[in-house]
């Protein structure tokens, strides 16, 4: 697997993960209705460093961004979001993606990166807790899950 910046033409190549996940309403808080547009303005915005996984056969199977979580005397916290392909989890690209977002972040300033509103119940929380996030808090039942009902949304640290 390769991890490199991505272009403007790989959005269509992370759009219909990106879709497939949202959509479910599982693990992030943004609308499943969220149109392409919307979702590539989000995703691909300008103020974002976005990269790209690629297979050996150079599909795009995962996607993720860094960006400041806030701005002027605090903009050197990170934030960051990840997508992999559900038909391809459980093969460490979401591990090997996070590392490298870890190492590009801190490689850029950053001094810890903070995650806002991770649910509670995404498998995710344990890859990062194994690379040394703490949970800071949990909202409760700040989430309606379509599975689990209301569930909460941890804040997550890490120092870089």
């Amino acid at each position: 697997m390769q991890i490199r910046e991505a272009a403007a033409e790989d959005w269509p190549r992370i759009w219909p993960f990106w879709h497939r996940i949202v959509a479910a309403g599982e693990t992030y808080t943004w609308d499943p209705d969220t149109s392409e547009e919307a979702a590539r303005a989000l995703w691909m915005n300008p103020a974002k460093r976005v990269y790209v996984v690629e297979d050996e056969d150079g599909a795009v199977v995962g996607s993720a961004f860094v960006t400041a979580n806030y701005g002027g005397p605090a903009a050197h916290i990170a934030n960051a979001g990840f997508m992999v392909d559900p038909d391809r989890a459980g093969r460490g690209i979401g591990r090997a993606l996070a590392e490298h977002v870890l190492a590009a972040a801190k490689s850029e300033g950053y001094r810890a990166m903070v995650f806002n509103a991770v649910v509670e119940t995404n498998p995710a929380v344990q890859l990062w807790t194994s690379l040394g996030f703490e949970i800071l808090g949990t909202v409760p039942e700040a989430y309606e899950h379509p599975r689990y009902g209301r569930v909460g949304l941890h804040v997550m640290y890490r120092a870089l």
